[in-house]
Parts: C-alpha cells; sequence; structure tokens
C-alpha cells in the first residue's frame, strides 16, 4: 500500500480531519458514565453483535455514515463515538507507515522483525505464527496506551512474479502454497484464538495481480493487468483464498491497477462475487491509499466522481483508504447512482470488526483482560527482541561453502576485515514498512563480539557504489585480517515501494570491490548479501577465493547478531531461498509488464518462478545449504505408489471413462482423464507420507523438508512442471533420526488447472519429489 500522497495528507490537515488513533485509556464509544448511550441496544455487550450493529445504523443519519467510510473516520459526538484512524501498518512489527501509529512517550519503538522474504526463509509456519502474536501483543499495548488502532493493513500476500518488483521485499516469495501458509500463519498469530474476537485486524493484500510498481514508464495507477483465468485460479489468487478461508482474516485490500480492464477496487467479480461470496470474508474489504480517487482521476474509468464512488461501493469495496467515498458517496445516493442500502452494507462490515475488537465494549482497552493489560512493559520486552534474533537467523541461507570455508574459527580467525556498504547497517536491515526499531546490533556490531579485532572499512560510500575511492583501504584490510567478511547487497535505494529494479546484478562498482578484495585477502573471504529480491551473483559463485556466500535478506533489528552467529557456527544455518534466482540474461526482453506464467518457447518467452522456468538459475527455490549432512529416506514398509481412488459428490455420475458428463469427467484430447474438484469428494481425500529425516553430520541443525509434485503429462494442461505441495521444518541433533508425516490433500495439492480457470484432478500417476526420493500417487476414478 502507498503511503499518502503529498496532496492527500495537505487535504487532511487543510480540511482539519486528522484523528489521532483512538484511545485505549478512553472508551471508543459506549462509556458507561455516558447517560446518552449506556442503555443504547449497540452498547449492550449481551446481544449478538449483528443486532448491535443494526441498532447503531438505524441512528445514523446519511451524513455521519459517508463519513465513516473513509480510513481518517469522523465521530459521532452525539452517540459518544469518537473518530478513528483504520490506517495502521504491522509488515513485520509495528510500523509508524500509516497515521494510525505514533512512536514515542511510553513507546519509543517496537521489536522490528526480519523483512518477510526473510522470515518466509524459514520455511516455519510455527514461527510466521509466533511473530504475529508478538507484534499483536505490541499493537495492543500501543492502543491501550492510546498510540495506534486495532486495524493493520498487513500481510503483503502477492507472488514475487518478477525478481526487479521493489515490493518483493515485503512477499513471502514466488510460491502459492508458501505464500498462502504464511498469510494465514501470521494473521492467525495477528488475531488470535478468544473466538469470534479479534485481538487485532488483520488484512491480506493486494487484491489482485499486482506486482509492479514502476517500470519503463509504466507504473501501478495505470497499470492493467492482463491475466489469465488460468494463472489468476492457479496463482494470483491462491494466497488470498487460503487468507481468507485458513487464516479467518478480517480485512482484504484491493489493488491500484486493474485486472484485465476493470479496477480492482470496482470489479464486483473480484470483490462480491469472489473475496465475499465464494471464499466467505468474514470482515470488510478496503481500498489501497486513494485507489478510488486513482480509477477516476488516473484511469479514467468513470466519467464522474459521483459514478466512480457507486461503482466502488456497488461492487464491494467498504472502506476508502482516502477520502473520496467520503467526499462523492452522498452526492451519488442525491443522484440515484447509489442506494443508502449499499452505504449500510458496507457500514456492516467495517462496524462488525470494530465491535469483534471490543471497540463498542464498556472498556475500549479491550474485551478480553488480557488484551487490556498489556502496555509498555510489553513491547521490545527481552523475550520479543529474542523472537527478532531466532527469526532473523531461521531465516538466513547458506548458498555457497566451499571447502568447507565456513563456519570461520574463534580461534584461527581472531583478526577480521568487515567491508562493504551494508557492513554497519542499522534502518537498511529492516527494509520498508517498517517502524522505530528498539535497537540495532549491525553485522560489525555482531562480528566484533567473535574476534578480537575487526578492521572495518565501508569499500563503497554507499550501495550504489559509484566510484573506487574507497577500494584501495578495503583491500588493505583484506590483506592484513585471517578473514574477510564482505556485507554487500541492496538497500531501499534499488528497491522499494514505487521503485522496481533496473537489473540483477550488484549495483555499481560493488562485484569490481568483492573480486578485489577477495584477491587481495589473506584468509577466507566471505560474501554476505543484503537484499530483498534476488541478486545475480554468478562471479562470486564461481569464484573460487570466495568461499562462502550468504543471503541474509533484510534481517531485521537483529541481523548483525543473526549473521555473526551463523558465520561463527553458534547457530546451524537452515534458510532455504523461498525464489529463484536468476541470471541476468532471464531479463533479455521480458517486460514486467507481461503476466503469464508459463513460457513460451515459440515467442521467446521463459516462463516465471520455478513452477514454470527451466532455464538457467544462479541458485533455485529452495536452496540452502547446512554445515552438517541431512538423509532422508522412505519407510520400507511404505510402498512406491500409493492408490487413490477419487469417488464423486453424488450429484455427478457416470459409467464410463468414455461416456461421461463433460462437466466431471473429461477424457477429451485437450485435457486427457480428469474430474473437477468441486463434483469429487474432497473432505477426507488425502494422502499420509512417512519420512525419516536423519542428521549423519556432527552439529544439530534444523531441515526444510519439501515436497513437490509432477502431475501426469497428459493433452493440453500445461500444468507446472512440478509444484511444491508440502513443506515441513523438523529439528534434527546430530546423529539422529526424526520421522516427518506429511498429509498431502488430493483435491488441493494435487490438482491443476485448465485453461478455463478450472480446477480438476487429473487421473494417473503424480510423482511426489522429496530430494532425491520419490514416491508415487496414483489416482483413479472410483468404481463406475
Amino acid at each position: 500500500m502507498a503511503a499518502a500522497s503529498i496532496s492527500l495528507i495537505c487535504l487532511f490537515l487543510v480540511l482539519g480531519v486528522f484523528q489521532q488513533s483512538c484511545q485505549g485509556s478512553d472508551s471508543f464509544a459506549c462509556n458507561p458514565k455516558d447517560a446518552r448511550t449506556k442503555d443504547l441496544p449497540f452498547c449492550r455487550v449481551t446481544l449478538p453483535i449483528q443486532d448491535r450493529v443494526r441498532d447503531l445504523l438505524a441512528r445514523l443519519t446519511l451524513q455521519e455514515k459517508v463519513k465513516l467510510l473513509v480510513n481518517t473516520a469522523l465521530p459521532v459526538p452525539r452517540l459518544g463515538i469518537k473518530g478513528y484512524e483504520w490506517w495502521s501498518e504491522a509488515l513485520h512489527g509495528v510500523s509508524n507507515v500509516g497515521p494510525g501509529t505514533k512512536f514515542g512517550g511510553n513507546f519509543p519503538g517496537a521489536t522490528s522483525f526480519p523483512q518477510v522474504i526473510t522470515t518466509a526463509a524459514s520455511f516455519n509456519a510455527s514461527l510466521w505464527e509466533a511473530i504475529g502474536r508478538v507484534v499483536s501483543d505490541e499493537a495492543r499495548a500501543m492502543y491501550n496506551g492510546g498510540v495506534a488502532g486495532l486495524s493493520f493493513w498487513s500481510p503483503n500476500v502477492n507472488i514475487l512474479r518478477d525478481p526487479r518488483w521493489g515490493r518483493g521485499q515485503e512477499t513471502p516469495g514466488e510460491d502459492p502454497l508458501v505464500v498462502g501458509r504464511y498469510a494465514a500463519s501470521y494473521v492467525r498469530g495477528l488475531q488470535g484464538n478468544d473466538g469470534n474476537r479479534l485481538k487485532v485486524a488483520a488484512c491480506c493484500k493486494h487484491f489482485t495481480a499486482y506486482d509492479l510498481d514502476n517500470w519503463n514508464g509504466v507504473d501501478r495507477f495505470h497499470f492493467n493487468a492482463r491475466v489469465s483465468k488460468q494463472d489468476m485460479e492457479e496463482t494470483f489468487d491462491v494466497p488470498f483464498k487460503m487468507c481468507v478461508k485458513e487464516g479467518k482474516v478480517a480485512s482484504v485490500m484491493c489493488s491500484y491497477n486493474q485486472v484485465n480492464g476493470v479496477p480492482t477496487c470496482a470489479d464486483p467479480n473480484l470483490l462480491k462475487k469472489t473475496v465475499r461470496a465464494q471464499w466467505r470474508l468474514d470482515g470488510y474489504i478496503v481500498s489501497d491509499c486513494d485507489s478510488v480517487g486513482v480509477f477516476y482521476d488516473s484511469q479514467h474509468y468513470t466519467s464522474t466522481p459521483e459514478e466512480a464512488a457507486a461503482d466502488a461501493i456497488k461492487a464491494g469495496l467498504d472502506l476508502d483508504c482516502g477520502p473520496f467515498l467520503g467526499v462523492h458517496s452522498e452526492e451519488a445516493v442525491k443522484k440515484g447512482l447509489l442506494k443508502e442500502v449499499d452505504i449500510n452494507n458496507a457500514l456492516v462490515n467495517t462496524v462488525t470488526v470494530q465491535m469483534r475488537l471490543g471497540m463498542f465494549d464498556d472498556n475500549a482497552a479491550g474485551s478480553s483482560s488480557s488484551y487490556a493489560r498489556l502496555g509498555p512493559k510489553d513491547v521490545c520486552s527481552p523475550a520479543h527482541q529474542d523472537l527478532a534474533l531466532e527469526a532473523a537467523t531461521q531465516g538466513i541461507v547458506l548458498l555457497k561453502n566451499d571447502g568447507p570455508s565456513l563456519p570461520l574459527s574463534t580461534r584461527r580467525h581472531r583478526t577480521l576485515a568487515v567491508i562493504g556498504p551494508n557492513s554497519d547497517a542499522t534502518l537498511t536491515m529492516i527494509g520498508n514498512y517498517a517502524g522505530v526499531a528498539c535497537g540495532y546490533t549491525t553485522p560489525l556490531q555482531g562480528l566484533g563480539k567473535y574476534a578480537s579485532r575487526t578492521l572495518h572499512q565501508p569499500g563503497c560510500a554507499d550501495v550504489a557504489c559509484a566510484n573506487d575511492t574507497l577500494f584501495g583501504a578495503a583491500i588493505d584490510a583484506a590483506g592484513e585480517a585471517d578473514a574477510t567478511v564482505l556485507v554487500m547487497g541492496l538497500d531501499q535505494s534499488i528497491e522499494a515501494e514505487f521503485r522496481d529494479r533496473v537489473g540483477l546484478l550488484l549495483p555499481g562498482r560493488q562485484q569490481d570491490l568483492v573480486s578485489k578484495v577477495a584477491a587481495a585477502s589473506k584468509g577466507p573471504t566471505v560474501l554476505v548479501l543484503m537484499s530483498g529480491g534476488p541478486i545475480d551473483v554468478s562471479f562470486a559463485n564461481n569464484d573460487p577465493r570466495i568461499g562462502g556466500i550468504l543471503w541474509a535478506g533484510y534481517p531485521g533489528q537483529a541481523g548483525g547478531a543473526a549473521i555473526a552467529r551463523v558465520l561463527f557456527g553458534t547457530t546451524n544455518p537452515g534458510g532455504k531461498l523461498p525464489m529463484t534466482w536468476y541470471p541476468q540474461e532471464y531479463l533479455r526482453n521480458l517486460a514486467m509488464t507481461a503476466m503469464e506464467m508459463r513460457s513460451s518457447p515459440s515467442k521467446g518467452y521463459p516462463g516465471r518462478t520455478y513452477r514454470f522456468y527451466k532455464g538457467p538459475v544462479v541458485y533455485p527455490f529452495g536452496h540452502g545449504l547446512s554445515y552438517t549432512k541431512f538423509v532422508q529416506t522412505i519407510p520400507n514398509n511404505v510402498p512406491s505408489v500409493t492408490v487413490v481412488s477419487i469417488a464423486l459428490d453424488g450429484r455427478h455420475h457416470t459409467t464410463s471413462l468414455n461416456k461421461t458428463t463433460t462437466t466431471t469427467i473429461n477424457d477429451s484430447s485437450s485435457y486427457g482423464k480428469a474430474i473437477r474438484v468441486t463434483h469429487a469428494k474432497c473432505s477426507k481425500l488425502s494422502v499420509g507420507l512417512d519420512v525419516d529425516v536423519r542428521n549423519v553430520g556432527n552439529r544439530d541443525g534444523s531441515h526444510t523438508l519439501l515436497v513437490l509434485s509432477s502431475p501426469p503429462r497428459q493433452g493440453g494442461w500445461a500444468p507446472p512442471h512440478k509444484q511444491l505441495v508440502a513443506f515441513e521444518k523438523v529439528y534434527v541433533p546430530a546423529n539422529t533420526q526424526r520421522r516427518v508425516r506429511i498429509n498431502i490433500h488430493v483435491c488441493k495439492h494435487l490438482s491443476v488447472v485448465d485453461g478455463s480457470g478450472i480446477r480438476r484432478i487429473p487421473m494417473g500417476r503424480h510423482k511426489l519429489h522429496i530430494g532425491d526420493l520419490m514416491h508415487s500417487v496414483s489416482l483413479q476414478p472410483a468404481t463406475l
């Protein structure tokens, strides 16, 4: 989501409508001391929420209602309701990007966890949920202190489709299953497990096919993403569906761009039909900031602002981040373009969420006493900061370790040269959509705790590294030290919101610096990379003088300590890449605006992500080394093929594969034999597979078990040539073995999507790849 434009901020200030986040120390509404409201039905916590909402809306005038359609909602003093700022952010810690959160006083900062792409590299869903719980603890504490709201527009669950995307750092990577599972896990952590009550209200954004900010003259405000039904169902919508159906998220945000000619925030097929009706969102739909104004002013989708307001609300938009609906909705009603009941329907969804948060209860500090007790002591607590360090450590990926050169030794590598523009970084480590960190441990500081002496030289003035002025001192330091650590990479000047990358190489003269320092180093040379997106470091991977390469992403406030722990072997690295690292050549003639996932050799189109791209890579999706060795085996008593019969749901039947209803089992030359997912009995249709993971090395470590499926190649399906269907993180001490149970849901994980966007289960043999292991699942129709 965008930071508000200057004009939008000015409008807020001129109109004087900016409201401080609701004060947790005072009632947002329903103050029991307020004689005007204490006996009104909407304040009675014993009544069902839908009855309370209905009563409240019946008491509001149209003029009051339209002022509640925007993020800076105005107060309704006669009903004891205060103004509320909906816009707060919590992408990887409580952030001050939105106006709803303010740092200072009793809350000078909040725990800043690694950027999402780094945390995703842990492939640890329990860690993702634990981070969500900590972030929501701190958010509630700040709300209770009157400096934050309770609605947080996070996480970002868009797919990292193109490696140049400046906001790829905010996402959990390129795989729909990983992104969707991250979404559901983090949302559960944020929203809590208090039944229908919400600890905070999360939001999955940006719906949908949003993954371009500003490339080659095309920006997100004017981009029309042309997406096939197949790619929409199979890729772009998967994380959002999982976020709503499995994570039970309280909100979904529509994006700036158009999809197939229609702005997402004005598309009833996306909002009403898909998110609300099919996925059954129990919450509200919000626009990205000023999206309604964008599709009127920039995309010229409607002729008048009133038509734009009417189109958005009738499409299913409930809340506008920006002033547009507050300014134009009343006039849209007067002109007959919109009915007041349409506005009521929108407010039902937003007010219901506020009531689930406890904002209309007697004590606005929270409906649950455990939430009300949270305060300054619960922000930046030692336990929370320890989790930030653990998350950073788990997310670091060891890309190369020749020799092995790592881990370094405190005995042999007493003098350490620490070189590079990110070697003493602070703000760079937390990436974007971050708040004020509790404190920082830079790489230089972290490594200094292991080395007797550090020789620090930046080598470049900044990551742009425009010249070699500082090279000499860096080269001299490397020649004097027992080991050299180069901390290079990117920052928000290279990749950020509204800033897509122009290429995949290290910026400026960085590559030159790395090569010259490595050539001069007296001891082993290790390259540490900070970045959100992938970097083509083929030169370093092929350079025998560079013994080790680590990717740390943007590792958060404790990033330097985590890097040092991995480099010196205090922690055994276990991260895996959540995205493919492509060579620079991959981008040749590849427009960011080309949305197709599948390759087209005849057109020279390479395809996108590991599921469809088969060309050369620098490092593949899922790559990551360890200081120990893990061996995976399937128990001897498990047959090599698991046979599963697919039964129809009772409404659909047939007598043979050659005489079939076309909507049930299709054996045409185009699609081969397959059963529609909607026609199969799916609820209990799963495959359980045991895998033994043995650590045969002498170091304890964590192993990520990745299970990929290759569906039958038949007819014209053009399915992914491989697709992640399950992953599990398992900790295995040295010289021990752990058994991991993998459960694969047939309809969800072994289905594929045809060219019409219909999800089907192909009959035949599906190959499951678990590292070097293979197990087959043979799907067949039940007796017909």
